[in-house]
């Protein structure tokens, strides 16, 4: 995993799982609690509040992202970095500024006032960003667009996010944000759910990630909470499963309640690595619940040396109610395919094995006569295929 540092901060596994907070500076936002228009309104904010409350990075937003509004013109957004700047320099607190734009002018600007990190929200859809980026050495976070700057996040599958990630590259400073969201043309709640379920794909790009889910009406919706104001448990319930699937900095409006979630997440959450990258030596990752979708994503993104797709994910499953002769039949068969099988207490089965070798248990439990089982058994599988 490379590790991308932000002003001394570094990102990446073997860190914490940092929280962005949101400090909207134009009056376009859809959650006012975040608007803050004057430059030294928005420093106490950040100084009295934001920090304080365990923010460890600051975005700062110019415009919205969100397509209800009318995209603003690039001009617009110069015009009000030179009215926020000023921010910068009467900020005290020792804390990271991110500048949200889709513009590379605004981008360099920005770098010269002394923001650090930009948010591009169209994905490298201005063809100079990348450059300006590079040219300052400076992190970036790249959001799956298509090239169109006035369509921020506006796809809508798994595959077309991937491809837009991938389009024109990265830097050596880039973290990926996969642009969840419940409001862009075409892009539906269930679209959304799918992404969410397969957040673990997006770790084949081995580089740091960023997820902004809170207080999204995809998820509002599974609770029946329509309203954004309603939303706060709905979205510190999707951060705990975010950190755990291997997001990096969590992007909140609730800053103080999402800083305690990624908190108890990284305390007792499957530990990713056995030191940080930063540290000299080598690394091991562990990658847990992985599933064959993942890792077809990370041989699309790499050179397989060894191996097939199947041979590189282990699953596990619990059988239950099994007879005497299946249980003789997956005994027989595991034997010879390297598959553990253990016989509980209660009669269940724990079977566990690469998906290679669970496919040739099914296949000799159907050819013994026991269908119902190898059936389910098959149908499990395919849920992790």
């Amino acid at each position: 995993m490379r590790t991308v540092e932000i002003d001394g901060l570094p990102v990446g596994d073997g860190h914490p799982t940092r929280v962005m907070s949101v400090l909207n500076m134009s009056s376009n936002s859809g959650y006012k609690p975040s608007v803050y228009l004057d430059p030294a309104e928005a420093a106490e904010a950040i100084e009295e509040n934001l920090v304080p409350a365990g923010a460890d990075i600051i975005d700062v937003g110019l415009q919205s992202a969100n397509p209800k509004y009318e995209s603003k013109p690039v001009e617009m957004e110069k015009d009000r970095l030179e009215e926020v700047a000023p921010l910068v320099d009467e900020l005290d607190a020792d804390v990271p500024l991110s500048l949200e734009t889709r513009y590379a002018e605004v981008a360099e600007e920005a770098i010269g006032h002394g923001f650090d990190v930009i948010n591009d929200v169209c994905g490298f859809a201005d063809p100079e960003m990348k450059g300006v980026v590079e040219d300052h050495d400076m992190p970036v976070v790249k959001m799956a667009s298509p090239p169109d700057l006035a369509s921020p996040g506006a796809l809508k599958t798994i595959d077309d996010i991937f491809e837009a990630l991938q389009r024109d590259g990265f830097t050596d400073k880039t973290i990926i944000d996969p642009a969840f969201g419940g409001w862009y043309d075409g892009k539906e709640f269930e679209d959304n759910w799918e992404m969410f379920r397969r957040l673990r794909e997006f770790r084949a790009f081995d580089r740091p990630m960023l997820t902004a889910t809170n207080r999204e009406d995809f998820l509002g919706d599974l609770a029946d909470q329509p309203e954004t104001e309603n939303q706060l448990a709905v979205s510190l319930a999707a951060a705990t499963m975010e950190a755990e699937r291997g997001a990096h900095i969590i992007r909140t409006h609730d800053t103080r309640e999402t800083h305690d979630v990624v908190k108890v997440a990284d305390a007792l959450g499957d530990e990713r690595t056995t030191r940080p990258e930063t540290d000299s030596g080598p690394t091991v990752a562990e990658l847990t619940d992985v599933t064959l979708r993942e890792v077809a994503r990370h041989q699309a993104l790499g050179e397989t040396v060894a191996g097939g797709t199947d041979d590189g994910a282990t699953l596990t499953f619990l059988l239950g109610d099994v007879t005497d002769d299946a249980r003789a039949s997956l005994r027989a068969v595991a034997e010879v395919t390297d598959v553990v099988v253990v016989e509980k207490d209660g009669g269940s089965l724990y079977v566990g094995g690469s998906a290679a070798a669970l496919k040739v248990v099914t296949d000799s439990l159907a050819e013994d006569g026991h269908r119902e089982l190898a059936g389910e058994l098959r149908t499990s599988l395919s849920r992790r295929v």
